[in-house]
Formats: structure tokens, C-alpha cells, sequence
């Protein structure tokens, strides 16, 4: 046993959790006339709502007693402070000093300024592009611009484009490339004029090997399809740490965007990794979205536990996972803008917490990080809200939608919201054999079909979620939303006492996609592997 879960407040909360179990979210609701009073927090214009959690006043004080025993605020206090909270490659984690309006300082520099520096840049890039001062190789306008990178270089830039299309310029194109499959290349380049098309090559080192052999085939389509190599660095933007490559690459100096390693890659949309967002939703709303970060930045430092939204939802994840055994949870916008934002919360949250080693080199006992995943509603409810409902596993769920559509059309958002509020008071309430009985009477059914039928038509409910209302989906919102998320994250890693700011777990594969990949190109036998890998191995090259 660990000394965290033999810690007394561990223990604690265990012995709350075999009590509470007797109890169903309908009874705790019956019990409470004002439940939803106790358990909603608001900040600006955002409702979180955590009353359809399995919980009581005695659960929220014995998790925070948990946070204090795991010194949060403390933590809290040394990622602010930009102490080296990046324990395994001895770094800050400072994204939040991207959006802060404070001097920040780090190892004796003031980082502030370099960021502003670079802030400028990218708005006067941006400028340029889209009032004809920055043109193609034959004069035209820029039209398109294909961002590659991958990881937070492509999912956190995709996931603010899309959830502010209703903000960004037409004038602009955007397109994002991040899998090495070269499908997704071709199928994005077979539409574009060279002439009038930018690349962003987005990668902190310039060596990760999708984006780079995705880079090198766009310059390759790039020099064959019109252009040539003395016009490249016109046509190719870089944002990374490595001048040698980016210059040897043949972009430019003056058309590379620092990078720092106090930037993790999956909190890198708020950097110069940003520069795609700027181009399509101009440097005004980006600095809006930062804004909205840096707000709940303040609140998350300065808010007392009990009221801090990124705490409570944090701690309410160390619930569902650790003391109820909920290893899945879905993410579910009711905004269609939003339909990339699963996705980007999934890296964000099981690359930074899928860690089974803990700061101090030892194996948990217990569980950490948790399978994210989900779709809009209400699509999804045709697709997988099934198994939420009546399915064997129990799955906790985020429900995030805005009280204001971008677009209103006839009752289109009555009815979306009409949705999302009946599908979590579904999942709270469940139905029991009682009604689902009275309901088959009502619809004329004989009580020999109702025998048949009942088993089927019951619900157990009791399924925890949380929902998140807001006035509307502008930069501010998103940017509050995105980095409430990131410290919901981070409460959870001090609990557990990981690092979320490394991702060691990729390299392995990494470094066998590199010991592998020769021995496609050749036709000497393979041994090297274990049976399946090398029948795999022969079967491709026999195909290929």
C-alpha cells in the first residue's frame, strides 16, 4: 500500500464512499430541496452544475481534506510561480504566463517580454497576410493555409478554429494536416494553388517525424506543382526552438515564431502554435481567448477550494474514478462548434495523466487518468447514449452547451437544450418498474406483453454528470472553458502525485517505428521482432 491510500484521508474517504453507496442521486435529490443551490458553482457568464453528482456536503469536505493532504494549494502556488514542476525534464510548465497580463519571470529573464515580443510578430504576420502586403511567388494573395503539426500542434489550433468559425475571416482558408498517412496530405493539396497557399510547420523541435515527412512532401508537391526551392521561403512559416533545421529546411529566420520549452505541447495553442488562429480569427479575438484563460487563471489561484470550479471538478473525477470505480468519461457538447473539443480534452487529459509512476519513481496503487472521449448531442444520443442509459458499466459525463446559438434558426436551440436537459435528468433519475409498468397500461398493453416488455423498458439511473452552461460561445468563453479544463487536470495529477507534464510512454514506439522502418524497404528475413510482429512485417512487404 501506498502512503496515499493508507492516509488517513484516503481512508476517509473510502469508508464515506461504502456509506453513500446505499444511497441513489434520486434519493439525495428527494432529501435536499436545495441541492442544486449547494452544488453549482458560477463564474462569469459559466453555470457548472455538479448537483447530479453522487455526492453530499460531507463528500466535497472529505476530498478537499484529501487536497490539503496532498499540499494542492501549495502546487497550485509552484506552477504560478514557475518553479519546475516538469519534475523528469526539469521545467516549468508556465502556459499560463502565454495569457497573463503580470510580469512573469523565469530563471532571472523576464519571459513577459519575449512573449509580447512574439505576440506582435504574430499580429503583424497576420496583418499582412490578409491585407495583400505578404504575397505568393506570382503576386496573388495568400487564399489558403495549411497548418502541419500534430498533437497539440494540430489539435488545440483545430479545435479553436472550429469553435470559433463564426469569428474568423473568410478571406482565409484553413486546413490542418497532422497524420502521417499520406491520404490526409493529397486530399488537402489536390484543391489548393501553390501560388496562393502558406504552410505553417508547426513543431517545437523540427524533428517530430509525421509533421516533418508531411512537411517535406508539401514542399516537395509545393516545388513540383509551380514553385521552386528560392521561393520556398516565402510560401513556408515555422514555429519551433530549432533555427538550424528550420533554416536547413529552407524557411527563413524572419519566418519563424519562437517556441520555449516551458510550453508543453499539449498547452501550446496559447504560444505561437496559435499562429494558425490568429490567421483565421484575427489577433483581437485571440487575445479575447487568452483573456478568457487568464480569468479563470486568477480564479484557480486565488479562489478558496471549496469555490474553485477547477478544484471541485477535479476532485469530483479523484471520486468517480478512485473510490467508484468509473474508469469512462464522456464529454458531451451540445454546440456543434464544439464537435473537435472531445478530442482535444483527450490528449489533454490521458497524455497528462496516464502515468502509473509517481513523482518519486514509485508504481501507484491506484488508479490515475481515465478513459475521455465523446461526441455532440445530439447525435450521440442515436449512437452510444444507450449504453450510458442501460448499460452494464456505469460512465460519468461532462454536458457543456450554450444558452445562446451563433445561429438561430426557428426552435432548432430550444430543441437541442429541450435534449440536453432531459438526457441528464434521464440519467439521474432512471426509470423504475413501478412507472415504466404504469406507462405500458397507459399505451393499452395486456399485462402478459408488460411481463415480456418490463425487464426492457427500466432504467437504473444513478448515473453521475455535470453540466456547463454558458451565455455563448465567443473567444473569452472558450478561453475560460479551455483552461478550466487544463487545471481540472492538474488537481488531478497533484492527487495522485504524478507528473502530468511528461509523456514518456510514447517513445518506445517511437524508437521501433524507427527500427522498423528499414526493414520495409528491404527483403533481407526478419527475426528481430517476436512472431507476430515479423509475420506482420512479411505479410506487408508481400503486399505492398
Amino acid at each position: 500500500m501506498s502512503a496515499l491510500t493508507e492516509s488517513p484521508a484516503w481512508l476517509a474517504v473510502e469508508k464515506h464512499q461504502s456509506t453513500l453507496a446505499q444511497s441513489t442521486l434520486s434519493d439525495l435529490f428527494k432529501q435536499d430541496n436545495h441541492r442544486f443551490d449547494r452544488f453549482s458553482l458560477q463564474f462569469e457568464d459559466m453555470l457548472v452544475d455538479f448537483s447530479k453528482q453522487h455526492i453530499t456536503n460531507q463528500t466535497i469536505d472529505l476530498l478537499l481534506a484529501l487536497a490539503r493532504h496532498q499540499n494542492l494549494e501549495q502546487w497550485i502556488g509552484h506552477m504560478f510561480n514557475g518553479e519546475k514542476i516538469n519534475s523528469t525534464e526539469d521545467r516549468a510548465a508556465l502556459h499560463t504566463a502565454l495569457r497573463s497580463k503580470k510580469t512573469v519571470v523565469l530563471d532571472g529573464e523576464n519571459i513577459s517580454h519575449k512573449i509580447g515580443i512574439v505576440f506582435e510578430r504574430m499580429a503583424r504576420f497576420s496583418t499582412a497576410v490578409h491585407n495583400g502586403e505578404l504575397r505568393g511567388y506570382s503576386g496573388k494573395p495568400f487564399s489558403d493555409v495549411v497548418n502541419i503539426g500534430i498533437g497539440g500542434s494540430d489539435l488545440g489550433p483545430l479545435m479553436v478554429t472550429e469553435a470559433l468559425k463564426p469569428y474568423g475571416s473568410n478571406k482565409i482558408q484553413l486546413h490542418f494536416v497532422s497524420n502521417v498517412d499520406g491520404v490526409q496530405l493529397y486530399e488537402t493539396l489536390q484543391h489548393l494553388n501553390p501560388a496562393t497557399t502558406l504552410f505553417i510547420i508547426a513543431s517545437k523541435t523540427f524533428t517530430t517525424q509525421e509533421t516533418m515527412t508531411n512537411a517535406y512532401s508539401a514542399r516537395e508537391w509545393f516545388v513540383t506543382h509551380g514553385g521552386n526551392k528560392a521561393t520556398v521561403s516565402r510560401h513556408f512559416i515555422a514555429v519551433s526552438t530549432n533555427q538550424d533545421a528550420v533554416r536547413q529546411f529552407g524557411i527563413e529566420t524572419d519566418n519563424t515564431f519562437e517556441f520555449w520549452d516551458w510550453v508543453g505541447g499539449r498547452y501550446s495553442l496559447w504560444s505561437s502554435i496559435g499562429l494558425s488562429i490568429v490567421l483565421k480569427i484575427g489577433m483581437d479575438n485571440f487575445q479575447a481567448l487568452l483573456a478568457g484563460a487568464e480569468a479563470m487563471d486568477q480564479h484557480f489561484e486565488t479562489t478558496p477550494l471549496q469555490h474553485n470550479i477547477p478544484v471541485i471538478l477535479g476532485l469530483l473525477a479523484i471520486w468517480q474514478i478512485n473510490f467508484n470505480g468509473i474508469r469512462s468519461h464522456a464529454i458531451l457538447p451540445y454546440d456543434q462548434y464544439l464537435h473537435r473539443f472531445p478530442a482535444y480534452l483527450q490528449q489533454l487529459e490521458m497524455e497528462s495523466n496516464g502515468k502509473r509512476i509517481t513523482r518519486h519513481g514509485e508504481i501507484v496503487d491506484y488508479d490515475t487518468g481515465t478513459i475521455i472521449w465523446g461526441e455532440p448531442g445530439t447525435n450521440g444520443q442515436h449512437a452510444f447514449y444507450q449504453l450510458l442509459h442501460q448499460g452494464t458499466q456505469t460512465i460519468s459525463a461532462d454536458f457543456l452547451a450554450p444558452c445562446q446559438s451563433q445561429h438561430p434558426m426557428g426552435n432548432h436551440h430550444q430543441l437541442l437544450l429541450a435534449n440536453f436537459f432531459a438526457q441528464t435528468e434521464a440519467l439521474m433519475q432512471g426509470k423504475n418498474n413501478q412507472k415504466a409498468h404504469a406507462e405500458l397500461v397507459s399505451q393499452g398493453f395486456s399485462e402478459e406483453e408488460i411481463k415480456k416488455l418490463l425487464p426492457h423498458k427500466t432504467f437504473p439511473g444513478n448515473r453521475p454528470t455535470t453540466s456547463i452552461l454558458f451565455k455563448k460561445l465567443d473567444p473569452r468563453t472558450l478561453g475560460t472553458l479551455i483552461a478550466m479544463y487544463e487545471h481540472k487536470v492538474y488537481v488531478q495529477s497533484i492527487i495522485w502525485d504524478i507528473n502530468p507534464f511528461d509523456q514518456w510512454g510514447v517513445e518506445l514506439g517511437k524508437q521501433l517505428t524507427n527500427k522498423i522502418l528499414p526493414e520495409l524497404e528491404q527483403e533481407k528475413a526478419i527475426t528481430s521482432h517476436d512472431a507476430s510482429t515479423n509475420g506482420l512485417i512479411y505479410f506487408f512487404r508481400n503486399n505492398q
